[in-house]
C-alpha cells in the first residue's frame, strides 16, 4: 500500500492555555502556540471534538485534596504534581491524524480516531496505579493539533458516528465507568444502583450494566427520568426526595437489596447508599460493593466504621482504568454497542461561556459537551450548537 500524501501543517495554531489554580480568567485562548511535533512512535492529530469533562474544572479550580480539604492541587499521585502551568486541557480527543513519527507506519495519515486519555505510567495492561492523563499531565485536546501514541489513538471509522458524537464517548467518562463496575466485580444479573446518572461517568454506566447484563437502577432529577429509562435504567429515583429511599428502592427491586453502587456523588448520601444494600443481608449472595469516583455532593463522607464492617461493605476507590479496559471499549465503540449521550457543542473560543453553562447547566441537562475548534466549527461543531444562555 502505497503512503498517503503528506497533509499541509501550520507552524502556530489555536489553543485554550490554563495559566494557574483559579477561576476562568486562568484560561487564555492564544493563537501563537507553536504545533507539537510527533516524537518516535507518535501521531500528531488534527483535532475536530473534544468532550469536556468535570475533572478539567476540578483541575484547573484544585480541587484534588488528600490530607488537607482546604489545599488547592491537583493529583500527585506519582509523588509530585505533574500539572505545570501552562498548560492545555482536554482528555476526550478525536481527530485525524496528519502526520507521524518515526516507527509509525505512514498509512495512518488519514485516519479518523478517538483517544485513550491514560498518560501510562508503564506498560502492564492489568493495573493503573498512578493513574494521570492528557489534558493534565501532558498537553490535550483544547488546541487544533495533539501529539500522543500511535497506539493510544484508536481508529474508529463508525460512519454513523459525527466526529462529535464519538468525542461524547471518550474514554474519560467511560473507561472510568467500567473501572468502577469491573473493580465491583459486577455481573450479569445484579442490582446496580448508580448515583449522579445524567452526567457523562453515569450515561455511561446504565449501558455498560446492560451490556454486562447488569440491571441498573439511576438516582437522578425527576425531569431526567424519561431519557434515562431510554437509555438504559430499569428504574428512576428522584434525588430530591430520599427521605424513605431505602422504601422506594425495596418497592422498585421487589424487596431485594442493591448489589452494588456506583457512587458519584459522595457526602451524606453515602449513608443511604449503603442502606440501600444492607437492608435485608438474607436476601443477598454476595457481599454489598461499594465503587467511589466521585464526590459532586461532598469530598467528606461520615460513616459509622461497625456499618462497614459489621455488613462487610466492600469499597473500591476507582480513578481511571486500563489498557485492557480501554480495549474492550473500543470494541464495543466499533461495534455500536455504546450510544453515545451528547448534550451539544461550543467552540474553542467560547470555552469560557462552556464552563460556566456546566456549572450553571439546567434540570434538563442529559450527556456531553464537547468542544470544536474554530476552524472546525463549521464541518464538526455548528449542528450540535448550545447557546450560553
Amino acid at each position: 500500500m502505497s503512503a498517503r500524501a503528506p497533509i499541509p501543517i501550520p507552524q502556530s495554531m489555536s489553543a485554550m492555555i490554563l495559566t494557574g489554580h483559579g477561576g476562568l480568567d486562568q484560561l487564555e485562548y492564544r493563537q501563537d502556540i507553536p504545533v507539537p511535533q510527533p516524537k518516535p512512535g507518535e501521531v500528531l492529530v488534527k483535532v475536530t471534538a473534544t468532550a469536556k469533562n468535570n475533572t478539567d474544572r476540578k483541575a484547573r479550580e484544585g480541587l484534588y485534596p488528600t490530607r488537607d480539604k482546604a489545599e488547592m492541587t491537583s493529583f500527585q499521585i506519582a509523588g509530585a504534581p505533574t500539572l505545570t502551568f501552562p498548560r492545555i486541557q482536554g482528555a476526550d480527543v478525536v481527530g485525524t491524524v496528519v502526520a507521524v513519527g518515526d516507527g509509525v507506519e505512514p498509512e495512518r495519515i488519514g485516519e479518523r480516531g478517538l483517544l485513550d486519555f491514560n498518560l501510562y505510567a508503564d506498560g502492564r495492561r492489568d493495573i493503573n496505579l498512578t493513574p494521570d492523563y492528557y489534558g493534565h499531565g501532558a498537553d490535550g485536546g483544547f488546541a487544533e493539533y495533539i501529539a500522543v501514541p500511535s497506539t493510544q489513538f484508536h481508529h474508529i471509522a463508525n460512519p454513523e458516528l459525527a466526529d462529535a458524537e464519538l468525542a461524547a464517548l471518550g474514554m474519560c467518562s467511560y473507561q472510568t465507568a467500567l473501572h468502577m463496575l469491573t473493580a465491583a466485580q459486577v455481573k450479569a444479573g445484579e442490582r446496580v444502583l448508580v448515583s449522579g446518572a445524567s452526567g457523562g461517568v453515569g450515561t455511561a454506566l446504565i449501558q455498560l450494566c446492560r451490556i454486562l447484563g447488569a440491571i441498573p437502577y439511576a438516582l437522578s432529577q425527576r425531569d431526567k427520568a424519561e431519557a434515562l429509562r431510554v437509555l438504559g435504567a430499569e428504574a428512576v429515583f428522584d434525588r430530591s426526595d430520599m427521605s424513605h429511599f431505602t422504601d422506594t428502592v425495596r418497592e422498585a427491586t421487589g424487596g431485594a437489596p442493591i448489589d452494588a453502587v456506583m457512587d458519584l456523588v459522595g457526602g451524606e448520601m453515602t449513608n443511604r447508599f449503603i442502606d440501600s444494600m444492607i437492608f435485608d443481608m438474607t436476601r443477598r449472595t454476595t457481599y454489598p460493593r461499594l465503587s467511589i469516583a466521585g464526590a459532586s455532593g461532598d469530598n467528606v463522607s461520615e460513616i459509622m466504621w461497625t456499618r462497614i464492617y459489621l455488613y462487610q461493605v466492600q469499597i473500591f476507590g476507582v480513578s481511571h482504568g486500563t489498557r485492557e479496559e480501554a480495549g474492550q471499549l473500543i470494541a464495543w465503540i466499533r461495534s455500536g454497542q455504546l450510544r453515545p449521550v451528547l448534550y451539544g457543542a461550543f467552540k474553542l473560543s467560547e470555552l469560557h461561556a462552556a464552563e460556566a453553562f456546566f456549572v450553571h447547566r439546567s434540570n434538563n441537562f442529559l450527556g456531553k459537551i464537547v468542544i470544536v475548534p474554530d476552524s472546525e466549527w463549521a464541518q464538526h461543531g455548528a449542528r450540535f450548537a448550545l447557546r450560553a444562555d
